[in-house]
C-alpha cells in the first residue's frame, strides 16, 4: 500500500516528495481507529516548526486533512500514517462525524482553513455582531471561509485583492463585502482606504497574510504586496485585536507605545496550536463539530479545486509547498 511522504533536507528549505510502500497497519489499539480515506486536502508543511519540535525523520507523512469511512479529521502533527493513502490510523481525539450533506471532498478542503478561521475569529479576536473586520487576501482558500464565517456572525467586512481575479471574486461573494482593496498595482494605501471606510475610526479586526517588517527594498519580492507593519497599527481602532500569521513580527518600542494607547492586541494564529496541548482537546473538537455543523447548514462554502487523483498528489504537492495554487487542492480516492 502506497503512500505519499516527503524528505527534508539539511538546511530545511526544499524538501522531496516521494511515493513509498508502506508496511501493513498494526492491530488497531485502544483509542485508535482505522480509517478508509475518501479525501485528503493538500496544504504546505511548515518545516521550520518540525525542526523547532525537534521531530527528526528520514520520511515525515504527507497528507493530514482527511475524509472517509467512519469518520472525518486532521491528523496529528506527529502523525506516523500519511493521510495520502488508502487506509490510515487515527486516534480518536482527532476525528469529528462528517454530515451525511457534506460530501467528502468538501469535509478533507474545509477542515483545516475552517479551524483557523474560526480560532481567528471567534478565540483570538472574539468576533461580535456589528465589529468591522479586515481579512486581507481574502480571495485565499482560508480568506474566503473568514469572510463567509465573519458575515455570518453580523460583522462588516473589508478585504484585499492581489489581482483582478481575486478581486472578481471577492466581489462575487454574498452578502457583499463592504470594500474590496485592490492592492495589485501597489498604488493604494490600505490604510487610508479602511479609515475612510470606517469613517477614521479604524477596524476592530485585522487577520493578515503576513506583513512587512522592513522596507520594500530589503523585503523579498513575495512580500511586496503585503502592507507594513506600521500600516497595519495605523488603521487598528481602539481595543482592536490584530491577529498575524507573521512568526517573525518584531515589533519596535513606537510600535508598542502606538498599540498601549489604542489599548490593542496582538495574537499569533498558529496552525498547530490546538494539537500542541492535552489540555486543549475537548475545545478543539468543539471547534471541529463546529466546523463541520457549519459546512453543513451551508453557511460557508469552501474554495476547492477539482478533486485529483492520487498519482497526481506528488505534483500538486510540490505546487501547494510553493505557495503557488489559490484554490485548495484535494486528493479523491
Amino acid at each position: 500500500m502506497k503512500g505519499l511522504y516527503f524528505q527534508p533536507s539539511s538546511t530545511n528549505e526544499e524538501i522531496t516528495f516521494l511515493f513509498q510502500e508502506r508496511d501493513t497497519l498494526p492491530v488497531t489499539d485502544d483509542n485508535f481507529v482505522k480509517l478508509q480515506v475518501k479525501a485528503c486536502a493538500l496544504s504546505p508543511i511548515n518545516t521550520k516548526l518540525l525542526a523547532e519540535m525537534k521531530m527528526e525523520k528520514d520520511l515525515f507523512p504527507v497528507g493530514r486533512e482527511v475524509a472517509g469511512i467512519v469518520l472525518d479529521g486532521i491528523l496529528p502533527l506527529d502523525s506516523e500514517a500519511p493521510g495520502l493513502c488508502e487506509v490510515t490510523q487515527v486516534h480518536e481525539h482527532y476525528l469529528v462525524h462528517k454530515p451525511e450533506k457534506v460530501s467528502w471532498t468538501e469535509a478533507a478542503g474545509a477542515i483545516r482553513d475552517g479551524v483557523r478561521a474560526c480560532t481567528a475569529l471567534y478565540y483570538l479576536s472574539h468576533l461580535s455582531p456589528g465589529k468591522s473586520v479586515l481579512i486581507m487576501d481574502g480571495a485565499s482558500a482560508f480568506g474566503t471561509i473568514a469572510i463567509q464565517l465573519a458575515h455570518h456572525r453580523g460583522a462588516k467586512v473589508i478585504s484585499t485583492a492581489c489581482s483582478l481575479e481575486d478581486k472578481q471574486h471577492l466581489e462575487r461573494i454574498r452578502p457583499s463585502i463592504a470594500r474590496v482593496i485592490d492592492v495589485s498595482n501597489g498604488k493604494v494605501h490600505v490604510a487610508e482606504s479602511c479609515l475612510e471606510e470606517t469613517g477614521g475610526l479604524g477596524v476592530d479586526i485585522v487577520i493578515d497574510a503576513g506583513v512587512r517588517l522592513y522596507s520594500k527594498d530589503d523585503e523579498p519580492a513575495v512580500k511586496l504586496q503585503l502592507p507594513h507593519k506600521h500600516d497595519i497599527i495605523t488603521l487598528l481602532g481602539v481595543g482592536g485585536h490584530w491577529v498575524t500569521t507573521e512568526e517573525n513580527l518584531q515589533l519596535d518600542p513606537p510600535d508598542s507605545h502606538c498599540l498601549f494607547l489604542k489599548g490593542a492586541t496582538v495574537a499569533f494564529l498558529n496552525d498547530e496550536v490546538w494539537n500542541l496541548s492535552n489540555a486543549q482537546q475537548g475545545k478543539y473538537l468543539c471547534i471541529l463539530k463546529d466546523v463541520m455543523d457549519k459546512l453543513s447548514a451551508g453557511i460557508f462554502r469552501p474554495l476547492l479545486d477539482e478533486p485529483i487523483p492520487l498519482y497526481e498528489a506528488k505534483a500538486s504537492m510540490e505546487i501547494v509547498q510553493k505557495n503557488q495554487e489559490r484554490k485548495k487542492q484535494v486528493v479523491q480516492f
